[in-house]
Parts: C-alpha cells; sequence; structure tokens
C-alpha cells in the first residue's frame, strides 16, 4: 500500500513534471480596440485554449475580467501579454497562462461550480476576481496592507458581493470560513501549511507552489492535494516561480 503523504509537506524532489508550454502573444491586441473592449479578452483567451487550457467556466471567467484595471498605470499595454507583471512591495500578477492552469487544477475536482474558496495572497485583486466567477464564496486574504488597500480599490467597481477580502496572516488560513472546497495559494513555501490542510474540506482540493526543499533549491513544483475520507492525496506537477511564503503583517 502507497504511504500517504504527511503534513507538513516537504518536496526533496520534483519527481516527473508535466510541461505546460510557455507562450507568449505579445503584440497579438487587435488593432484599434481598446483594451476594455471583450475582443481583446478573447483574443488572450484563444491563446489560451491553444495552450491546452479546456475548461470552459475558466475561460469564460478571464474573458469576464478585465486585466489591465489590475495593473498600474505604466504597464496596461503589458496587461493582455502572457507575463507576471509587478504590482508593488515585490509582489507580482501571475501570467494568465499560470492563473489558467491553478483555476483549472482547481475547477477540475467537481463538475459544478465551486462551493467555498479560501485564496492564500489577495495581491492586486485580480486572480480573486475570476474566482468569484467560479465560486459560491470567495474568501481572499493578504498579509501586505498596501496591497490589500489596493485591491479593494481595484476590486471596487464590481462590487462583488460574494468575494470577502481580508487582512491577514495568510499561512493561519481564515479558520472562521472554513471548511473550504478549495484552497488556492499565491506564494510558496518549504510545505504546506498544516492549518490549510485542517480548513479543506473533505473532498476538497488544494492547488499551491512548494519549494522543493535541499535538492531543489530555488525551485518550486506545482502541488494538488486532495483530502478525501480515507486521507489525502498528494500531486506533484511541474515547477513554477512564484514570490515566497511568509508569516506575520507588514
Amino acid at each position: 500500500m502507497k504511504k500517504r503523504p504527511t503534513f507538513p509537506v516537504r518536496l526533496d524532489f520534483l519527481g516527473e513534471q508535466t510541461k505546460v508550454k510557455q507562450g507568449s502573444w505579445v503584440g497579438t491586441t487587435p488593432q484599434g480596440l481598446g483594451l476594455d473592449s471583450s475582443a481583446v479578452r478573447r483574443n488572450m483567451m484563444r491563446q489560451l485554449a491553444q495552450q491546452g487550457m479546456t475548461d470552459a467556466r475558466v475561460l469564460a471567467a478571464m474573458t469576464s475580467i478585465e486585466r489591465h484595471r489590475f495593473v498600474d498605470s505604466a504597464l496596461v499595454n503589458q496587461a493582455y501579454e502572457d507575463t507576471s507583471l509587478p504590482i508593488g512591495l515585490g509582489q507580482t500578477i501571475s501570467k494568465p497562462s499560470v492563473v489558467a492552469r491553478m483555476m483549472e487544477l482547481l475547477c477540475r475536482a467537481t463538475a459544478v461550480k465551486l462551493g467555498r474558496v479560501l485564496e492564500i495572497g489577495t495581491g492586486c485583486g485580480y486572480q480573486a476576481a475570476v474566482l468569484s466567477l467560479l465560486a459560491d464564496e470567495v474568501y481572499s486574504i493578504e498579509r501586505l496592507r498596501g496591497l490589500h488597500d489596493k485591491a479593494r480599490d481595484n476590486l471596487r467597481h464590481l462590487a462583488l458581493a460574494n468575494l470577502h477580502l481580508l487582512f491577514g496572516d495568510g499561512m493561519l488560513g481564515y479558520a472562521k470560513g472554513a471548511p473550504y472546497d478549495g484552497i488556492i495559494a499565491a506564494a510558496g513555501g518549504e510545505a504546506v501549511p498544516q492549518t490549510w490542510v485542517d480548513q479543506l474540506a473533505i473532498g476538497g482540493r488544494l492547488v499551491a507552489p512548494v519549494s522543493a526543499g535541499a535538492a531543489g533549491a530555488g525551485q518550486q513544483a506545482l502541488v494538488v492535494i486532495d483530502k478525501t475520507a480515507q486521507g489525502l492525496r498528494q500531486t506533484v506537477l511541474e515547477a513554477v516561480h512564484f514570490v515566497p511564503l511568509k508569516s506575520g503583517l507588514a
């Protein structure tokens, strides 16, 4: 019988990786169309589909949310390129292909709409906005006051009643909202905190980057953890690069 993983999880080896094509669609914004045009976002979604993203729910949600509203004005012309962008305080907004990949993994656990979801690391609020269209209720927590406030400003125009922004230590999760059908993290640590696993519902799924330990210094892998009535099932996927997971408020 295969031994179940213990927690917190530490990765000493990346193991067999599933490669995701790293594409770029620089310069493919349709000529003569403003960034608030739905055609620009549909073009981005076509590129994601060509990279293998297939979940119609995720593609529709990302088509609905205007990514350029979540980046600084000096970077708006890059908003629909497949690249991560700085959002201040040493943090970044993930590239669209990474957001889509993690959303697909989270949604793949259920054929229906997600129930309650916890996001670790609100950042500028873009991924939280996409999540709000895929789940009944979203709690998103950010440890950096400057980004928490920025996300509130960025999201105000959407008036998403099912999205709750929290200022707090993401490593502690948010026990008051638990249990969660899904947990997704936008920062990678050396281990998956036990608090996240505890707050995950039976039948729930957690998607997070985790550092590869001493054997892969400086590397991270995308990890999926399914919590079943029989125990925990862990799947290690492709290499990724996220900002470090940190505790405390700032």
